[in-house]
């Protein structure tokens, strides 16, 4: 088999050119103060711009560089096989509301790139969920039910184009798939020339509530506003508890090459572990074929590279491997009921709004997003508002998940601190990282391919839990809210916002 990347630089990032922007240096004033670099963020920037309201972007890294830069780049409405369990929790009409609004998400985006003549590499195609266990079968069956139900275009087949043995699957048509940077870098173009400021490495650190919102940034810089959108990947102004209210989930993805003709379509598996796959065209104008899947709760589980030779494997067994050019993965959050927080942070911060947890659909729910989020900023009527609202509440399924999750962190805060843990730094190899004991405590080590070793205090800075090593993106991750944080100690994912401690 074809040795997997060391790097886990995805494909997007690597065949764009984005341009850079300079951080925020002086206090500024703006009507709208829009916090989070990704697809969620630009929209609403850009909507925002257009309708004339002085907006200013801020992102803490680069702009794409987050879970927006590690997509699969799907725009879709067929979200796994959600419109059942939301015909039961929530009721027919706000399951077709879903529906209704991933539609609306994908022709905006489709309109947009026709008025903006966007060369992105946009084709519709026909999104397939398939079965091949009897069980999954059930399920497929059900989700069926629930579309006739609705009134959602689809269809069973019981075969697929890909020389895949499966027991049926449903077929959602016309959906899509594009190059998400190439679309977005378009849209941070229309931005600035539309009057927005946009600035880049400018963290938000903290809000201050008065006559006017100001926002200061880790380096002391304040932007006062009259509304702030936090689209930031896990929201950096936590005022509703969402650390308690979503889990985070990791998901892997191969870039391969091969030898065959594949057929078109997405397709995503019903039975886990999951797996997905879609084309996308290289920068040479070869086709790539994008292998995903492998989810499971940030910082629990098997060894992280397991996951990747798991894809390795199934892409081996479908087609004739040529090469693996790209390997990435990516974080996702879902709420409690698996529908997106976007709307008023909560009912007490009026001019304050959020969007999260888009689960694994960021592209069409983060779309949703920027379409929501201006309208509520511009005064306008949306007849989402209630579905994605933040402060909506489910009993069923809720309070289970909710339970669930929070009992979920309280084991792992436990097996954390009562671990015992029994290597050195002196046992690692080189280009190995691991938890070891540093003076009779817990500490993190990863030790580079020089010897050079970063050592680091495990204890998340976030609530207390415990970080593990991710092998297969080097990274220490926490398996209690999935904070993410470098060899070195640096904060790469929240709800974290502090650096772990650095152990000389």
């Amino acid at each position: 088999m074809h040795s997997l990347p060391l790097s886990v630089e995805p494909y997007w990032r690597t065949s764009t050119v984005l341009p850079s922007f300079p951080p925020l240096t002086e206090d500024i004033h703006v009507d709208v103060v829009v916090v989070g670099g990704g697809i969620s963020g630009i929209t609403t920037a850009y909507l925002l711009a257009k309708g004339g309201v002085n907006v200013a972007l801020i992102e803490a890294d680069r702009l794409l560089n987050g879970t927006t830069g590690h997509t699969t780049a799907k725009v879709t409405a067929q979200h796994d096989l959600i419109y059942d369990e939301l015909l039961h929790h929530l009721g027919a009409e706000k399951a077709k509301m879903y529906y209704d609004a991933c539609m609306e998400a994908l022709q905006f985006i489709k309109t947009t790139i026709q008025e903006q003549r966007i060369d992105c590499d946009w084709t519709e195609e026909n999104a397939y969920i398939y079965a091949n266990t009897n069980a999954s079968m059930s399920k497929l069956i059900n989700e069926w039910k629930a579309y006739e139900k609705l009134g959602i275009a689809g269809a069973v087949t019981e075969t697929i184009p890909l020389s895949l043995p499966v027991h049926a699957a449903l077929v959602m048509k016309h959906q899509a798939q594009f190059h998400p940077l190439k679309y977005l870098q378009k849209l941070v173009e229309a931005i600035r020339q539309k009057g927005g400021k946009i600035y880049e490495q400018t963290p938000a650190a903290d809000v201050e509530q008065g006559e006017t919102l100001t926002v200061i940034t880790k380096h002391h810089k304040r932007l006062t506003c009259r509304h702030l959108v936090v689209c930031s990947h896990f929201p950096f102004y936590d005022g509703g508890f969402y650390f308690s209210r979503m889990y985070a989930e990791r998901s892997y993805v191969l870039a391969i090459q091969s030898d065959g003709q594949y057929p078109g379509g997405m397709y995503l598996s019903a039975d886990e572990p999951k797996r997905s796959i879609r084309s996308a065209k290289a920068a040479n104008g070869s086709e790539l074929l994008l292998i995903g899947g492998e989810s499971h709760k940030t910082g629990q589980g098997v060894p992280t590279i397991q996951h990747y030779e798991a894809l390795q494997s199934f892409a081996s067994d479908l087609f004739t491997v040529t090469a693996i050019p790209y390997r990435w993965s990516a974080q996702d959050l879902t709420t409690l009921d698996k529908v997106p927080y976007i709307g008023k942070m909560t009912a007490n911060t009026p001019n304050v709004y959020v969007a999260t947890g888009y689960r694994k659909w960021g592209m069409t729910n983060g779309t949703v997003a920027g379409l929501l989020l201006s309208d509520l900023i511009l005064e306008r009527d949306n007849r989402y508002n209630d579905l994605y609202t933040p402060s909506r509440f489910y009993a069923d399924p809720s309070v289970k998940h909710f339970v669930m999750q929070n009992t979920d962190v309280a084991k792992h805060l436990i097996e954390g601190k009562i671990e015992v843990v029994v290597r050195t730094p002196n046992d690692l190899a080189n280009g190995e990282g691991a938890v070891v004991l540093i003076n009779g405590k817990r500490a993190g080590a990863y030790k580079d391919e020089n010897g050079v070793l970063s050592i680091v205090d495990t204890t998340c800075t976030h609530m207390g839990c415990e970080i593990e090593w991710n092998s297969g993106d080097r990274t220490w991750d926490c398996p209690c809210h999935g904070s993410r944080f470098s060899i070195h100690g640096d904060v790469i994912e929240g709800p974290a916002q502090q650096p772990l401690q650095k152990i000389e």
